[in-house]
């Protein structure tokens, strides 16, 4: 059987509903892989390798030094060089490089954006974290108390003898700009494997760009951020690094209400104003540092921190939407390929309600553990005839068979209406769970004409190479009522949930 044909992208998430990212002047021939359960989030690893026993050692590379890294500096493993250190209190205690590193990093953070950054917001995290559990918000005292105790000095470095003394029991978390740190020494690994000349490491939405080839980075819209969704900007980055923090991923949800998973450690409040930051910067650590302190800066501070810092670019994005961007920024949109129009207004009655729309929710087991790489995956709708009307999206390794996605693979006809919607480039977004993904349906066909109200199938489509495979339907009526449905979880596919509502705008 041979293989599906296809552009030169080795990863491909088909969207034929959406402005793709677009065909890129400067393509180059990458190779990618996916993976699940990094850091606590997906990765994505594209290369430019000679062949394929470079790209195997590129990526082994790639996941070695991820690892040791963790074993440092993770505060979620409490075998981590980190976490054992944390519980030392007032002793001076030999640390690694790394740790040594990070921790004078944080120090440096924290002073220059007045105490935004701080490792121990992970005390007002905690009491968030609790409030939810419970029910209600946290009490004016409780938040008060954890700002307090985070105000206080954490620990103490002496370069000279290698130590670190811990001098609070206040919880800490390296979060913000250590994966970033981590991804830049990857990719810095990668590099030095021969025949490697380009790499692209995205973990959870913050990424690098480093070697002889750029990229194409689309930023995720805070407000409609599923994988088919159309990005509100789309750069052209080479030798660079890219972060995204945002409220729309994460969170703490109370009584009906959202609130954000960044905290200012100030006040004890969650960081509302600003819904999605994106940052550029050739440090990886400064895109990461400067995107999570810019959710919790007012956008006059995050201009007056930005130009501390040389080669920083950066879009904000606020709850109203509106939209604040640096100088430069406008200056590193790529060219891209015109958006296919899709239509808003239904021509004629009995036809797809514009109003509304269907969010397919989705997670992927992590049974597998770490860096396991993702299974192949197949959205699609039908109509009430099977015949399908439109591809959501695919994805697969180019590199291997396509044929383990058994329904998809063996239909001409979707196989046919995905060709030429290829997504080329990266996306950067504030950072997923493991595993979880959602598409959106706008109720429009591949031609981008509204479908009829009625009854529709969505089907869901799941295979590892040689293992474990899924496929998952249901039907459901499109007609201008809510409905929502869940489907049950399968060898590949974990919770499903099918949600027809009005759209947001």
């Amino acid at each position: 059987m041979k293989p599906l044909s296809v552009s030169a992208v080795a990863f491909v998430a088909i969207a034929a509903s959406l402005a793709s990212v677009g065909t890129h002047t400067k393509s180059a021939p990458w190779q990618s892989a996916q993976f699940e359960n990094v850091l606590g989030t997906s990765m994505e690893i594209k290369l430019v390798a000679a062949n394929s026993a470079a790209r195997d050692r590129a990526e082994t590379a790639a996941m070695n030094e991820i690892k040791r890294l963790n074993a440092i500096l993770s505060g979620y493993d409490a075998a981590s060089e980190f976490s054992r250190w944390a519980h030392s209190e007032n002793r001076a205690v030999r640390v690694s490089p790394e740790l040594m590193e990070v921790l004078k990093l944080w120090d440096n953070w924290r002073e220059r954006t007045g105490g935004a950054l701080n490792p121990a917001a992970e005390a007002v995290s905690q009491v968030w974290k609790q409030a939810q559990t419970a029910g209600h918000l946290p009490s004016a005292a409780a938040m008060a108390s954890a700002a307090k105790a985070a105000g206080q000095p954490q620990w103490t470095l002496d370069e000279k003898s290698g130590t670190a003394t811990r001098l609070t029991a206040t919880p800490l978390m390296l979060n913000s700009f250590t994966k970033s740190y981590i991804i830049d020494r990857a990719a810095a690994a990668v590099l030095q494997v021969p025949g490697v000349s380009a790499v692209v490491l995205n973990i959870g939405g913050d990424l690098a760009v480093r070697g002889n080839s750029s990229d194409l980075v689309g930023v995720a819209d805070p407000r409609a951020d599923a994988e088919n969704g159309r990005p509100i900007a789309t750069l052209d980055i080479g030798n660079r690094a890219v972060a995204t923090s945002g409220d729309y991923r994460r969170g703490f949800d109370i009584a009906g209400k959202h609130y954000s998973h960044i905290v200012d450690p100030l006040t004890g409040q969650t960081a509302e104003g600003v819904i999605g930051a994106t940052v550029v910067a050739d440090k990886a650590v400064d895109a990461g540092a400067l995107a999570t302190a810019f959710c919790v800066l007012t956008p006059a501070e995050s201009r007056k921190l930005a130009a501390s810092v040389p080669g920083v670019e950066y879009m904000l994005v606020a709850k109203s939407g509106a939209r604040v961007v640096s100088a430069g920024w406008n200056a590193m949109l790529a060219q891209v390929a015109p958006v296919r129009k899709v239509s808003t207004s239904p021509a004629e009655g009995g036809q797809w309600n514009p109003g509304y729309e269907l969010t397919v929710n989705f997670e992927l087991p992590q049974a597998q553990g770490f860096g396991a790489r993702r299974p192949y995956v197949a959205v699609w709708i039908e109509d009430k005839d099977h015949f399908p009307v439109r591809t959501l999206g695919v994805w697969f390794d180019k590199t291997r068979w396509l044929n383990e996605l058994r329904a998809w693979y063996r239909d001409d006809r979707l196989r046919a209406m995905s060709e030429g919607n290829e997504i080329l480039g990266s996306v950067t977004s504030a950072t997923r769970s493991p595993g979880k993904y959602s598409f959106k349906w706008d109720g429009n066909d591949n031609s981008g004409k509204p479908v009829k109200a009625g009854q529709y199938t969505v089907m869901i489509e799941a295979a590892r190479e040689h293992g474990g495979y899924s496929l998952l339907h249901r039907e459901m009526n499109f007609d201008g009522e809510p409905a929502k449905a869940q489907l049950p979880a399968d060898v590949e596919m974990g919770a499903v949930s099918l949600d027809y509502h009005k759209a947001v705008r």
